[in-house]
């Protein structure tokens, strides 16, 4: 088995050679991660000696494996769910990204110190710009899982990026309220009616959805519906239209229900690929102070994904 295929845990973790230099995902669970063959491409790519590897801890393991990794002397390592927040709380010091989304997904292990970044948003900027050829901050825009996880942090960077209107939806209305009165003092000024606006969260009724994605031009799924084949219809396809941009952050599979109706309504979708790529790339560049060589990463992130 080869190394960025293995899965770790705070029991074999020990068993790491130092050199080359040590990165890591960590996740619960986390077998199913792509990002172990598009970083290490990168590496290559720049001629640099490193690996890198899955971890999966449980997030009440999460302080004993970080512990560990310290004492190995990883480089950084990236984070994925459910552990972001866990992570947020063991970082030294964080950048303004990820103070403001309560959630690390990057860190970099400097002087024995951990640094916490947040890249989701800059990745899904990126990626939006990427398939679809259009700011986030021109967009209207409808989060649907807005209330917590990436969802939150989605409508956060939107809302930072003055987007043109954003409606928040969650199966917990109280959430995407509560996240909409947290988010409009940003959107306050003149350009609408006033803030309330552009910015406003809804139930997650197909009624009501169908109403406001008629006057939104990118429909986000945020939420882990579609990531098994047995789910439900996120919404009813009825309420897609052809002017509608969808994306999904989930990428396996490549083409979730949601993205199928979507098409067939002659809307133009993409995946959560993207989003992968780009907020990795960002990491990549943290670690190592270099432009990610987005190319090759590219190249090997595709491979893999057909591959899956």
């Amino acid at each position: 088995m080869l190394m960025e295929d293995r899965v770790l845990n705070l029991e074999s973790i020990g068993e790491l050679a130092p050199s080359p230099a040590l990165y890591g995902v960590l996740g619960h669970p986390v077998a199913h991660s792509l990002s172990p063959g598009f970083q290490t491409a990168g590496f290559a790519a720049l001629d640099r000696d490193a690996q890198y590897v899955k971890i999966d801890a449980a997030p009440e393991n999460l302080p004993a494996v970080v512990a560990k990794m310290k004492e190995l002397g990883f480089a950084g390592w990236n984070v994925t769910v459910p552990l972001k927040n866990h992570m947020h709380a063991l970082c030294d010091e964080l950048d303004e990204q990820a103070t403001l989304f309560g959630a690390v997904n990057t860190v970099l292990h400097s002087d024995g110190q951990l640094l916490g970044f947040n890249t989701d948003g800059i990745g899904w900027d990126e990626a939006i710009r990427e398939d679809f050829h259009v700011d986030v901050g021109d967009l209207r825009i409808l989060i649907l899982g807005a209330g917590g996880g990436a969802g939150r942090a989605l409508s956060k960077y939107a809302a930072l990026q003055h987007c043109e209107r954003l409606v928040l939806v969650n199966r917990t209305p109280g959430k995407a309220e509560e996240l909409a009165a947290e988010l409009r003092p940003v959107f306050a000024s003149d350009k609408l009616e006033g803030p309330h606006d552009r910015c406003t969260a809804r139930p997650l009724e197909p009624e009501i959805i169908e109403e406001e994605l008629a006057t939104c031009d990118l429909l986000v799924n945020a939420t882990s519906v579609g990531l098994k084949p047995t789910d439900p219809p996120l919404l009813p396809s009825g309420v897609l239209a052809p002017h509608l941009l969808v994306y999904d952050t989930i990428y396996r599979p490549a083409r979730t229900r949601l993205l199928r109706d979507a098409e067939a309504r002659g809307a133009r979708v993409a995946n959560g690929l993207s989003m992968l790529l780009h907020q990795g790339a960002a990491a990549f560049s943290i670690w190592t102070g270099q432009e990610a060589p987005l190319a090759a990463m590219r190249e090997r992130l595709m491979a893999d994904a057909r591959a899956a």
